[in-house]
């Protein structure tokens, strides 16, 4: 782990106490503070899903639209768990924290994340504001798919075996055409995913965007492993002028030296951010 600068984290607070806009960009990593699992890597994969180790499955295996077709109870025994995991899961107090900094902004901000986990909805943040680039697990799509349909899992209550992780209940349906449903989620090798609904968060982040000047994207538990986030973040450095606070205990480069790279996890170094906020506004 790199080592953390002090001077770098009042560098971090003053250019988010200076921003006229704030771009929260998240990676998996901003859901460990709440509890969940780290996926990273077939240890911590199988640590969450220990039935899947005997069988040499890892999160690339069951994150793939052939995981429907070869091994449905199982494909929909890994996203039941999750979809259960993540409604009963409570948002940390760092998206409050970020709730409130955005608030504030003249021109307000907006949210890029990767995660499919629905955790910033939950902690009220605006559904106009928000791009899930991955889509997202609280809505489904035909396997075939039949038509570009997605609607909401809100009636979907898996029942899971957990010593095999798999489904017990039945299989979730498309009401067009009777085929096996399954999340909205961009998955790997995935030329299935019914796209149009983050497609048009896309257009509506690029209508934002084209309004504010210098925004300063706070980038959140992002790694390269899958480098969505990370991407993103450095495009708006490059095309919008924006500064970059990364927070990544275990790679905080940044592009420039005027951007800030912070080695710590997401929720301590929100707090200490927020005590620094505090004092420069009671100074």
């Amino acid at each position: 782990m790199t080592k953390q600068n002090p001077d770098d984290l009042v560098r971090a607070t003053e250019l988010i106490a200076g921003a006229q806009a704030l771009i929260v960009a998240a990676g998996a990593g901003m859901g460990v503070d709440s509890g969940l699992p780290d996926f990273r890597g077939k240890e911590g994969f199988w640590r969450a899903y220990p039935a899947f180790r005997s069988a040499g499955l890892d999160f690339y295996d069951m994150a793939s639209p052939a995981a429907f077709e070869a091994r449905p109870t199982q494909a929909w025994g890994f996203y039941g768990h999750r979809l259960a995991m993540y409604r009963a899961t409570v948002p940390h107090q760092g998206f409050a924290l970020l709730k409130r900094w955005m608030g504030a902004k003249p021109l307000g901000g907006w949210v890029f994340t990767s995660n499919v986990d629905g955790q910033f909805q939950k902690a009220g943040f605006e559904p106009d504001r928000l791009y899930e680039c991955h889509g997202s697990i609280h809505h489904l799509q035909c396997t075939q798919p039949c038509g570009d349909e997605i609607w909401a899992a809100d009636d979907v209550h898996p029942d899971i075996d957990t010593d095999s992780c798999a489904l017990t209940s039945a299989l979730p349906s498309c009401p067009s055409c009777g085929a096996m449903a399954r999340p909205n989620i961009l998955m790997f090798g995935d030329g299935a995913w019914v796209g149009h609904r983050s497609a048009a968060q896309s257009r509506q982040l690029a209508h934002w965007l084209s309004q504010v000047e210098r925004p300063v994207v706070i980038e959140i538990g992002a790694g390269q492993a899958v480098p969505t986030v990370r991407s993103f973040s450095q495009r708006m450095v490059a095309q919008f002028d924006a500064r970059l606070v990364r927070i990544n205990t275990d790679d905080p480069r940044v592009p420039s030296a005027m951007d800030v790279g912070l080695p710590m996890p997401g929720l301590p170094c929100l707090l200490a951010i927020d005590d620094l906020l505090r004092q420069m506004k009671s100074a």
